[in-house]
C-alpha cells in the first residue's frame, strides 16, 4: 500500500512511519519539523520506499497531490505538548483545525481512508474516570490557552464524524492517552522525557503543581499496535477510540521511580503551574481511559507495563547522552 503520514518527523509518526515500512508498505510523511526532528527519520531515509516532504499541511496542493497518490491517510501533525500549547495558542488553534480540514476534505475528495489523532484532552476536566467515549466533556475557561487544543481536537472530532456521517468517509479517531517512548522530547512539556533527563545528570525533578495529579502512559509500540489495528479493521470506521494504558501513576510516584529506575542521586522539586508556564494554568487531576471500545473490535491490550517502558527510555537518553 502506499501510506501519507502527516507528521509522520514526529515521535509517533516516525515509529508509525517504521512500522508500516517494515510491513512492505510504501511511505510518505509531510512535516514542516516545528516539533518533529530528522533525526527521528534519519534511518528510514535510506529505504527506497520512503519519501519525506517537507511543507505545511494547510498547503492544499500539495496535500492534494499527495492524497491523490496513497490508498490512505494517517493524520498525526499537530501542535503537541503543553508547553507549546501554553505559549503559541494561535498556531495551536490554526494547525489543528485548518489543517485537519484541509486533510478531510482532500481525502473526502479522493475517498481516501483517514485515521485522526486526538486527544484525551477532549475529556477536559471531568472527574469521571475511567473515561468512556461518549462521556460528556467538561472544558476549562477560555482564559485557560490549554483548552484552545482540546476545543480544537474535539472540532477535528466533530468535522471527521459530519464527514463520515455526511458524506461516507471512512475515518477513525483515536483518543491518544500519554504515548511515550524513545524519541519523545521534553522541549514540549512532555514529563517523563523530562524527569529521565534530569535523572541521568542527577539534577532535581521538577514536577509541576502538587504532584498528586496521575497519569497512565502507554508504550508506543503499543499504540502503533492499536493505531494500525483500527486502520486494518473493516468495522472500526466512523467512531471515537481510546488508546492508552490503565497503569495509573501520580507524578511524585512516577519521578520516585525514575530515581529508582535510573539509580540517581536526584531529588524532587514542586513548583507552580504558575511558576512553570509563566502564566496560570488550568489542569486535570486524573486521566484514566476505558479501553472496552477498542477491545470490542481489535482486541487490543497494551503488552509492555511502566517499568520495561521506562527502561527503555532511560537507555535510549542514556545512549543519547553519550554521543
Amino acid at each position: 500500500m502506499k501510506i501519507l503520514i502527516t507528521g509522520g518527523a514526529g515521535f509517533i509518526g516516525s515509529h508509525l512511519s517504521q512500522r508500516l515500512l517494515d510491513q512492505g508498505n510504501s511511505v510518505t510523511v509531510i512535516d514542516n519539523l516545528s516539533t518533529g526532528s530528522l533525526d527521528n527519520i534519519a534511518q528510514l531515509r535510506q529505504n527506497p520506499a520512503f519519501t519525506f516532504v517537507y511543507d505545511n499541511i494547510r498547503n492544499t496542493s500539495m496535500m492534494g497531490m499527495l492524497i491523490k497518490e496513497c490508498d490512505c491517510v494517517y493524520h498525526l501533525a499537530a501542535a503537541v505538548g503543553v508547553q507549546l500549547i501554553a505559549n503559541q495558542p494561535v498556531q495551536t488553534i490554526e494547525t489543528n483545525i485548518h489543517g485537519t480540514e484541509v486533510v478531510l476534505e482532500t481525502a473526502n475528495k479522493f475517498s481516501k481512508k483517514v485515521f485522526i489523532a486526538s486527544t484525551s484532552e477532549v475529556y477536559g476536566k471531568s472527574e469521571k474516570a475511567p473515561f468512556r467515549e461518549d462521556d460528556d466533556t467538561v472544558l476549562g475557561s477560555t482564559i485557560y490557552s490549554r483548552w484552545a487544543y482540546a476545543a480544537s481536537k474535539a472540532v477535528d472530532e466533530f468535522l471527521a464524524l459530519a464527514y463520515h456521517q455526511e458524506y461516507g468517509l471512512p475515518v477513525i479517531i483515536a483518543r491518544l492517552f500519554n504515548t511515550v517512548g524513545p524519541r519523545q522530547t521534553g522541549k514540549y512539556g512532555m514529563v517523563i522525557p523530562r524527569f529521565v533527563e534530569s535523572a541521568l545528570k542527577n539534577e532535581p525533578l521538577t514536577i509541576y503543581g502538587t504532584g498528586t495529579q496521575s497519569r497512565c502512559f502507554c508504550f508506543v509500540g503499543d499504540v502503533i499496535d492499536a493505531i494500525t489495528g483500527l486502520m486494518n479493521s473493516p468495522s472500526a470506521p466512523g467512531r471515537v477510540y481510546n488508546i492508552g494504558s490503565t497503569e495509573e501513576i501520580t507524578m511524585n510516584d512516577l519521578a520516585d521511580r525514575i530515581i529508582r529506575l535510573t539509580g540517581s542521586k536526584s531529588t524532587k522539586r514542586l513548583i507552580s503551574y504558575s511558576e512553570a508556564y509563566g502564566k496560570p494554568f488550568d489542569d486535570m487531576l486524573r486521566r484514566v481511559p476505558s479501553l472496552e471500545r477498542i477491545q470490542s473490535v481489535i482486541k487490543f491490550q497494551p503488552k509492555t507495563n511502566l517499568d520495561q517502558t521506562l527502561n527503555y527510555i532511560i537507555e535510549y537518553e542514556r545512549q543519547k547522552m553519550l554521543k
